[in-house]
């Protein structure tokens, strides 16, 4: 009897776990279906509006707009977001009512493919675009390139020196430092454990947060509401996309240890701009210190603008391309160090 009793609280302690286990199944099997749903949802409410070319297996969808014979200024966004970031900020009617503009799902965003047989560097992404805007017979682009972005453009820039006109950075990360919010985003790339997050809590989670990262990406200034109101958020939460975001996190500091070498080799104009309360990247460190290593460049920095500030000042990046298509390298250095002022209106 005594011994019988002994295994009454083991077999009550087994029924607990049973329990919750099961429990845990069914929730993330909830959050699946949940998941699912959205994302083709997203995708059913938001379908491809741009073109595809095919570039060494790999699909890349594009959109373009403007003058077909004009100078092609190039548009790459930053890590998480898509083709969509610059429709909302108004940068592409604005930039296409004088040049060719070309903006990008880069892989892995949007609807251009991102095959997990590649590690998609900045170098690897340059080159996969690189040969499409080869394909599509563009020559001698402007290439604008948004926070994650700029890193792809200067390895464009940095392999085909010859062929990139000149380069206008937004926002950028250009040289590593420590980054709290790296082991925070990055998880979901972790093969197994991570494939298991982003197709169950992950999204759920980043579309609890997406309010106060999106205060934070934008501030000091507010929202742009048209992005509030326009940006489909679940197609930057589905799981093909997540993972992009997460592992490009994962490769941002490798990835600026890497370049940061090189960029004595740049040659052309390059257009620095950056707001001076940018709360992801330290404008000081990152923005003004190229600016200080490259002879062929000019900065502008935007007052009270933070990470986003082809929303906050889309027209001054506008004058920042013209800037890029008319100036011949050395001769920027006399324009050096411009502020803007913060314009009275957010679009």
């Amino acid at each position: 009897m005594p011994q019988t009793m002994q295994h009454i609280p083991l077999a009550r302690s087994g029924s607990r776990r049973n329990t919750w286990l099961i429990g845990g199944a069914a929730a993330l099997v909830a959050a699946a279906l949940i998941v699912r749903q959205k994302a083709r949802q997203a995708e059913h409410d938001n379908p491809a509006t741009g073109e595809f070319v095919q570039v060494d297996g790999v699909r890349l969808h594009y959109v373009e707009r403007g003058q077909s014979q004009g100078q092609t200024v190039v548009l790459l966004h930053g890590n998480g977001l898509m083709i969509q970031d610059y429709e909302t900020s108004g940068l592409i009617d604005l930039a296409s009512r004088n040049y060719r503009v070309i903006a990008f799902d880069r892989p892995g965003y949007g609807y251009s493919e991102r095959p997990r047989t590649t590690i998609w560097t900045p170098q690897a992404q340059a080159r996969l675009i690189h040969r499409a805007l080869l394909h599509m017979g563009i020559e001698n682009p402007i290439i604008v390139g948004h926070s994650w972005g700029t890193l792809v453009a200067l390895s464009l820039a940095l392999e085909q020196p010859d062929y990139v006109r000149s380069l206008v950075l937004l926002s950028g990360y250009y040289y590593p430092t420590v980054r709290m919010d790296v082991p925070l985003v990055s998880p979901p790339a972790i093969p197994v454990i991570g494939d298991l997050m982003r197709f169950t809590v992950s999204p759920l989670i980043g579309r609890a947060i997406w309010p106060g990262v999106l205060r934070r990406v934008f501030g000091p200034a507010p929202v742009s509401e048209r992005f509030r109101m326009e940006y489909p958020t679940w197609m930057s939460l589905r799981p093909s996309q997540l993972r992009a975001s997460a592992a490009e996190a994962a490769l941002m500091i490798p990835a600026a240890l890497s370049l940061r070498k090189r960029y004595h080799e740049l040659t052309m104009p390059v257009v620095i701009m950056a707001g001076d309360s940018d709360k992801i990247v330290d404008t000081h460190v990152q923005s003004e210190q190229l600016h200080g290593e490259l002879p062929h460049s000019t900065l502008h920095i935007t007052r009270q603008g933070g990470h986003m500030i082809h929303h906050l000042a889309p027209e001054e990046v506008v004058a920042g391309i013209n800037q890029a298509a008319t100036a011949v390298g050395a001769e920027l250095r006399g324009q050096s160090g411009h502020v803007f002022p913060a314009p009275s209106q957010i679009n």
